[in-house]
């Protein structure tokens, strides 16, 4: 089982990187648009760079369900978890949608709210370390 969860947590690191990344590529993309640049290739970087982020996705929550299986259903921290890790899929779909809109150019957020958005995944990932690591309830 411990090989399962030094799997589970790089896929997890693998996959936070990619939601810390993507939503900078999309302001690098809005305001680089504003200033007449050529961002094409930031279309090419986001769409490979979600494509891996929702491979390593994937792969963290099959981990994640077969540790679940192999430990049991044990503490409400881990439901509390789950909570947030079902949040951070929400924002791995509403980047989706991002990128979607990206690709028709049709992104029409300011960078300052993309810069913002880009915090979100910080905010879920904090309470998920807390919750695993000090299982306060």
């Amino acid at each position: 089982m411990h090989w399962i969860k030094v799997f589970h947590i790089m896929m997890v690191i693998a996959w936070m990187a990619g939601l810390f990344y993507l939503p900078r590529i999309f302001v690098h993309y809005v305001e680089g648009l504003n200033l007449g640049e050529d961002v094409h290739r930031l279309g090419v970087m986001a769409t490979k760079l979600f494509r891996f982020m929702t491979l390593m996705a994937i792969q963290a929550i099959l981990a994640g369900l077969w540790l679940w299986i192999g430990y049991g259903i044990t503490g409400a921290w881990l439901y509390a978890k789950l909570l947030f890790v079902f949040a951070l899929l929400v924002y791995h779909l509403i980047c989706w949608f991002y990128l979607k809109r990206l690709l028709s150019n049709d992104l029409a957020m300011s960078g300052i709210y993309l810069r913002c958005f880009n915090e979100a995944p910080l905010l879920m990932l904090i309470p998920i370390l807390v919750f695993v690591v000090v299982k306060p309830i």
